[in-house]
């Protein structure tokens, strides 16, 4: 005979089914967010392993970086793509610090991000997160900031000029929209600090490039990159 306490449970996946974040299916651990098929399915670039990688060229003679990386290949149509909208658009925090955490976890055993003093998320313009109800790449960084035991600081780089978007522009065009849109509050609190600089999608790497611009001038400043996604190879 079936336990009370099972029927419940059987009523209550009936009514509010645990599903994978991913691809829907119920085949999956009861605090899992994506089922095992989706977490086999995750498009790692590695990049984290290797100097000179792809993400960290997109700055090469624009800006200097000590390292740079994108965790997961974007795809139109693809896992990624579902999951980063359910992030950024249905407000699934969960998935957006799931994310971020296996990504910190891949830097972290390349030894190639050692020695970071704090994560920086790259500044919504404050009419535009709080019509969001968050900032994307704050979430991305408190998933970092478990895994790599390294504070963040969300409330000294902020962005002053709301820009428009960048999906249908190209690179020079990217960099104009972007230009002196953000400023550093507190640089004395970056002296001599390596930060690393943190966003949910690179593209041109315009935006980043522009906030970079403004902290890299701080005494003794270094700066990494990181973001969950990067253009499909």
């Amino acid at each position: 005979m079936l336990s009370l306490k099972t029927l419940f449970q059987s009523a209550a996946h009936l009514f509010y089914p645990h599903i994978c974040t991913g691809c829907g299916t119920d085949i999956l651990k009861e605090n899992d967010l994506l089922c095992l098929h989706c977490i086999h399915e995750l498009p790692h670039t590695e990049f984290e392993k290797y100097p000179n990688n792809p993400i960290e060229r997109i700055f090469f003679g624009r800006l200097k970086t000590v390292a740079a990386h994108a965790g997961f290949y974007f795809s139109k149509g693809e896992l990624m793509q579902t999951l980063i909208h359910d992030f950024k658009y249905k407000g699934n925090k969960e998935i957006g610090i799931y994310l971020s955490k296996v990504v910190a976890e891949k830097m972290m055993q390349s030894n190639r991000f050692n020695n970071i003093d704090y994560l920086i998320p790259l500044p919504l313009y404050a009419e535009k997160e709080y019509k969001r109800g968050f900032n994307q790449a704050k979430i991305i960084c408190d998933g970092m900031a478990d895994v790599m035991n390294v504070p963040v600081l969300d409330k000294n780089v902020i962005r002053i000029h709301f820009t428009e978007t960048q999906t249908k522009k190209h690179r020079t065009e990217r960099w104009e929209n972007v230009a002196e849109s953000f400023k550093v509050l507190y640089p004395e609190q970056l002296i001599n600090k390596h930060v690393l600089l943190v966003d949910d999608v690179i593209t041109t790497g315009a935006t980043l490039e522009a906030c970079a611009q403004k902290i890299i001038t701080i005494e003794g400043i270094k700066i990494s990159i990181a973001t969950l996604t990067t253009a499909s190879k």
